[in-house]
């Protein structure tokens, strides 16, 4: 790693690609942290100020697409490259609608990292030739039906409702959130109304079309 490099934090859950992506990286830049999960991303990247976060789209807690757009907010600048099991065009969209730079499939090969990582930090943009063939002004136009319905949730709902279908009570959400259990109830109301659904399954399917949780 050169004394200059830049910096670089990693956002994976799985702990051994996580590695993998540090070793093939640190030889060329600098790998400041790995963390698995979005609120460590955030935090982490707020504090360290990475010029890149390499962004698992599937985390617990607050996923990555959520958890990529908050910190986007909070520091434009900062390059996102999105990491996902899927090949689907739509997620790759949403991924760049989210602030994205790149995104790439994780069974890309780990050459293939470091040249998404050399073009995102230049200031291209990278989407992987295993995705369709698809222009991503393609892809984002395709994304814009989408974005009425996100406009609909509050970041604080959207925390709420990933932690709801990842199976936790309302007292486990009030507990991880800093608010109370009746809030937590309150705001499940809220969303259910903004989102015209009308049970718990409904809920599910919303969040599994969003990629909030995976599949």
């Amino acid at each position: 790693m050169r004394t200059n490099a830049q910096r670089i934090l990693i956002a994976e859950d799985h702990s051994f690609l996580a590695e993998a992506f540090k070793q093939i990286l640190e030889t060329e830049y600098h790998v400041i942290a790995t963390v698995s999960d979005g609120h460590a991303m955030v935090r982490a990247a707020l504090e360290m100020r990475p010029d890149l976060v390499i962004v698992d789209i599937a985390m617990p807690q607050l996923n990555g697409l959520d958890a990529g757009e908050q910190l986007k907010k909070e520091l434009p600048k900062v390059k996102l490259l999105y990491v996902s099991m899927h090949f689907d065009a739509d997620i790759a969209a949403e991924a760049f609608r989210r602030g994205g730079s790149g995104y790439l499939p994780k069974t890309s090969g780990l050459s293939e990292l470091k040249t998404a990582v050399h073009k995102v930090l230049r200031g291209e943009t990278y989407l992987s030739p295993l995705i369709a063939r698809r222009s991503i002004n393609g892809l984002l136009k395709d994304a814009r039906a989408a974005v009425e319905e996100d406009q609909h949730l509050s970041l604080r709902q959207k925390q709420v409702l990933q932690l709801l279908v990842e199976g936790k009570q309302f007292k486990e959400v009030a507990h991880e959130l800093n608010i109370a259990p009746r809030t937590v109830a309150f705001h499940k109301y809220r969303i259910m109304g903004l989102l015209k659904v009308n049970n718990n399954a409904d809920l599910v399917r919303y969040a599994l079309r969003k990629r909030m949780i995976a599949a």
